[in-house]
């Protein structure tokens, strides 16, 4: 039986303008549902009578259970479709952010923003699926780096509207307008985006569908690429959980609304992701991920002073070595894998996430010990392990 071709969305064309606007809104709506709280998490511990480490449960909460539920929605794809997963995704979260709003109870606002992760699951898994999938490869780096700065622009607005909001009404107003935008932006995004023209539903073999997650795991480049997403994800939400603490003590005394205007920082994103897409198709994957965690390590040792200004230059440089080496592991991953894409992008942001989870609750223990020192530690500890592993990749290659 002679396959069908492949229809590809083309670069510069209206399909494809309408893919990015589309893929755009809903990862700024994914992200700024997810980390609306992270620059709050002072408020909930002042309400709420929580440790910073206790107070991070309402950030941890959601992205694990988003890591978990990558696993399985990925592959209900499959079968469902890309368009109609990540919209249902997306309106759910949407109302249980809405939801999450009107609670007084610090268990029940947990509860809610794991199940929230947990619909996030479906949009977060299968955009880059989707993007894989419909654009025409010489384009896919490019695309993929947009679609990452979205997801930049989201995060940041998410961040900076809880905090202002928080300060000038309530976190509960906060949470109520960011749900209620996403819930616009979901029917947009139905609206938008085009059905898919390369997918093609297939029924979920259990033996099989275990098969291909072993063959990734199994494979020496994606699983290494999977570790340092781990460990690059854990380090950027440690850093932006608990800097918010720092800057409220001395001899700082900031307050939130001014802490949470260091969101913008994450609009370092839109320029480096999409750049390192472009470099990508220049130069060695290995050289430009090495660079970039570089970076962070430079960014991290800079926020040891005790000067704003340096601190503030030392985040803009973390944060543009954490998006660019993101934008490098999500596109070596979808040329690595030739076959089950979508298992393998599910796996890798399954440990993206699980390592902010876990990394941004034992952060909290670090910062009990030795407050942003210990914090700097454990992170730069953990960059290094990635810069290593990102040259073990480099000789497995040779």
């Amino acid at each position: 039986m002679k396959l069908k071709k492949k229809e590809y969305i083309q670069k510069n064309t209206k399909h494809f303008y309408k893919v990015i606007l589309a893929l755009f809104l809903g990862g700024f709506s994914t992200f700024s549902i997810l980390y609306c709280v992270q620059s709050i998490l002072p408020i909930f511990s002042k309400q709420f009578y929580l440790t910073p480490a206790e107070s991070s449960f309402s950030l941890s909460a959601a992205t694990v259970m988003m890591a978990i539920g990558m696993i399985f929605t990925g592959p209900l794809s499959d079968v469902l479709g890309r368009k109609s997963i990540m919209f249902s995704s997306l309106f759910i979260a949407s109302a249980l952010t809405i939801l999450c709003s009107c609670m007084n109870n610090w268990s029940e606002i947990v509860l809610l923003r794991a199940l929230t992760g947990l619909s996030l699951s479906g949009v977060v898994a299968v955009a880059m699926a989707y993007i894989s999938e419909e654009i025409d490869p010489s384009a896919l780096s490019l695309s993929m780096g947009l679609y990452i700065s979205g997801n930049t622009i989201g995060g940041c607005s998410g961040r900076l509207l809880s905090s202002i909001l928080s300060e000038k009404f309530s976190w509960h107003t906060a949470l109520m307008i960011i749900g209620l935008s996403s819930l616009i932006s979901s029917c947009f995004f139905l609206y938008l985006l085009p059905s898919s023209r390369n997918f093609h539903s297939i029924s979920i073999n259990l033996r099989v569908f275990l098969k291909n997650f072993y063959f990734h795991l199994t494979n020496p480049i994606l699983f290494v690429l999977f570790i340092i997403g781990f460990i690059i994800m854990g380090s950027f939400v440690t850093i932006f959980n608990y800097i918010s603490y720092r800057l409220m003590l001395q001899p700082f005394f900031l307050y939130p609304s001014s802490i949470g205007l260091l969101s913008m920082i994450y609009l370092t994103g839109v320029y480096s992701s999409p750049k390192a897409g472009i470099l990508m198709q220049k130069y060695n994957y290995n050289n430009i991920l090495t660079f970039a965690l570089l970076l962070m390590m430079i960014g991290i040792l800079m926020t040891q002073k005790d000067n704003l200004f340096i601190i503030i230059l030392g985040l803009i440089i973390f944060s543009g070595g954490f998006f660019a080496s993101h934008s490098v592991v999500s596109s070596w991953i979808s040329s690595c894998a030739h076959i089950a894409k979508v298992q393998a992008t599910s796996l890798y942001l399954f440990f993206y996430y699980l390592g902010s989870s876990i990394f941004g609750t034992i952060g909290g223990l670090f910062w009990h010990f030795s407050q942003w020192f210990g914090i700097s530690v454990f992170i730069i500890t953990m960059l290094l392990i990635g810069i290593f592993l990102s040259c073990r990749i480099k000789y497995k290659e040779k």
